[in-house]
Order: C-alpha cells, then structure tokens, then sequence
C-alpha cells in the first residue's frame, strides 16, 4: 500500500470504526439525496466526489460486517441441497430469531412503547420494493422472473391501495408518528444503509439477494407479534394492515425465493453460496443489533416487564 492510499485509508475508516452514529446518519442523508429523482446541476461535479467519498465510506462499512460473518460463511454448504438446508435453518437459529422483544411488544408494550418502536421502523425503512427492484437488474432468468413477481406483490399487483411502501405510511400517519434520521438509533440507520448499499452496488448483488431472502424468510414471525400487539392495544385496522399482510404473504414469498432464485443461482454457480450467505447472516446480525438497542430503549426504564425474565 502506497502512503497516500494509507493516509486515505486513515482518513476514511476513522468515521466508520470510531463515530457509528455520524457515519450512519451521513450515509442516510447521504441515500436519501442520491435516490430522490432529481434534476441537473452546476454542482454535479462536486456531488460526484462526495459520492465517492461517501462510497469509500461505506464500502469500509460492508467489508468490516463481511469480515465478522467470515466463520459463519466458512461453515456454509456451496452444493444446492446442503446451502438450501442451511438458509432455511435460518428461521430458527439465525442471529436474533426468537428475540424476546417480540414477545414483549406482543403482549405487554404500551402504545407509546409500540409508537416508538414504528417511529425507529419507519425511519430506518429502505423500501423493499425498490431494493428489490435494484437487485434484479441483469439478474439471470429465473431469479429475475421470481424478483419481478415479489416486486408487483410490493406494487398491489397494480392497485394504488394495496401497494406496501404507502401502506406503512398510512400506519405512520393514523398513528402520528414523526421518524427522523436525527432521532434514530444508529443501529436501524445501519441496517437500512446495509441493504442500500448491497443493492445499490454491483459488487454486492449476491449479497442483496440473499439479504432480502431472509427478510422474507424470518419477517412473518416478527411482523405477527407486531400485529397482535397492535389488535391488543386497539389501534385502528390501517395501522395494522401492513404488519397483518406480511405475516401472511412473506410466508409464500420466502418459499417462492428459496425455489426460484436462491436455488437455480447456486445450481448455476456454487461460488455464490459464500455471498448469498454472506447477505443473509449480515443482514440478520444488523437485526439483532437493532433489536438490542430497541429493548435497551424500552426496557430501561421498565426492567420489571422484561419478558425474558
């Protein structure tokens, strides 16, 4: 390495191991500007090296989360059946399956509890639908195909009112929430700016799909406690529309996944077994991560309802 790509290595990575919450604030207000459409500017120039600054910046992000799932990686199966048996064990065993917040939110969170968990939700959202449409391009046949009918799901099949993305806002709004970057843990940043950058980054495509395979696969469960907690504490039908839909359609849609996309890519290429899997652990790990830093919030002032214990 030459001293100025070391120096540069220095300058960069300082945000990313040391500051947690400006990096992830950054990188959030950073995709927020760059996704929005937009029109041309004087300043294009100057825009494109911030957008390198701010690629360098992340890409230091995913390499360090790849790095931390490298063990996990090394034990996961490259052959069709045996990768296949292990993405589905998933579900059970994966980093922050059975997390006792769900259980909690279920059955004994408060409104103002639940309405600070949604706030986190929302702000943190990265929009499947057009994650999932960035993942597909150039994807080979069958895995496009089966990411085109999870997309037109995410679009109500073409009905204005069945689309998701406008479904949890309608959540947000009955509810009154107000989700901000600023008054976001870091930790829900994180995961939305992970999933941005594997999607948005072609290097990162098998990364994505396997990412968003496991949000398929493991949301139901999750988003089910969310919904009886919701129904518990009487809130109004457009507000658990979108929790109660996903418990039942992402069921199908992780199915759908496993078969059409997860399992011809590897059949096709075994190599991208490793980076499938790379995805989902990542992906999973940030949960956990969001989780601990969601019952850490609400549990501090209330350690009697800690249903763990």
């Amino acid at each position: 390495m030459t001293q100025a790509s070391d120096q540069a290595t220095q300058i960069y990575t300082a945000p990313a191991i040391c500051d947690p919450v400006g990096l992830h604030q950054d990188l959030a207000q950073w995709n927020h500007r760059r996704l929005a459409p937009s029109a041309p500017s004087p300043n294009w120039e100057a825009d494109l090296r911030e957008d390198a600054r701010m690629r360098w910046l992340e890409g230091v992000w995913v390499e360090n989360l790849r790095e931390q799932v490298a063990a996990e990686v090394a034990a996961a199966p490259s052959d069709v059946e045996g990768f296949i048996a292990w993405f589905e064990a998933l579900k059970q065993a994966g980093p922050g399956q059975g997390d006792p917040l769900f259980d909690w939110l279920a059955t004994q969170a408060q409104l103002e509890d639940m309405k600070w968990f949604l706030t986190q939700e929302a702000a943190g959202e990265a929009g499947f639908d057009d994650l999932v449409a960035l993942a597909q391009v150039k994807a080979p046949t069958t895995a496009k195909l089966e990411l085109a009918r999870n997309y037109w799901d995410e679009m109500g099949r073409g009905n204005e009112g069945g689309m998701h993305g406008p479904m949890l806002d309608r959540a947000v709004q009955a509810l009154e929430l107000t989700p901000t970057i600023e008054g976001t843990v870091w930790q829900s940043l994180a995961l939305a700016n992970t999933l941005t950058a594997f999607s948005t980054t072609r290097r990162y495509a098998w990364h994505a799909i396997g990412a968003l395979g496991v949000v398929e696969l493991t949301a139901p469960t999750r988003v089910s406690r969310v919904a009886q907690g919701l129904k518990r504490l009487q809130t109004p039908v457009a507000v658990r529309k979108y929790f109660e839909l996903h418990a039942a359609l992402d069921v199908k849609h992780a199915e759908d996944w496993i078969a059409n996309v997860l399992r011809p890519l590897v059949a096709e290429d075994p190599s991208r077994a490793r980076f499938l899997a790379e995805g989902a652990l990542i992906r999973l790990n940030c949960g956990l991560q969001c989780f601990e830093a969601y019952r850490s919030h609400l549990w501090a002032a209330a350690p009697f309802r800690m249903a763990a214990e």
